[in-house]
């Protein structure tokens, strides 16, 4: 398994909107794509920042290519920015669980 960290930062005063993306259509259609939520966090020190964590199943480039493609995600993205971007950047990371980890 590919687990794969992301950290967005949101533009300004879009972080509640972002987070509603992904409560109402984000983490389903990850689940859709074979990547499992395993968990979101707002950072204490930096509340325009969302961070999570994803288990890929199978390839990430795919699992990603699908999920950019599907027609609800364009259609929840586009609705979620009638007033502009969410996001300003985002950071993604992939990442192989240790022996030690506890994780598969």
């Amino acid at each position: 398994m590919t687990y794969e960290l992301r950290i967005y930062r949101a533009n300004p005063g879009k972080i509640e909107a972002l987070c509603a993306r992904f409560r109402n259509h984000t983490v389903a259609l990850f689940a859709k794509h074979n990547m499992e939520s395993i968990g979101y966090w707002l950072e204490d020190a930096h509340s325009d920042v969302l961070t999570y964590v994803i288990e890929h199943s199978g390839d990430p480039a795919k699992n990603w290519e699908a999920f950019i493609a599907d027609p609800v995600w364009i259609a929840a993205k586009e609705a979620s920015e009638v007033d502009g971007a969410l996001v300003e950047s985002i950071d993604a990371r992939y990442m192989t669980p240790t022996d030690f980890s506890g994780l598969k």
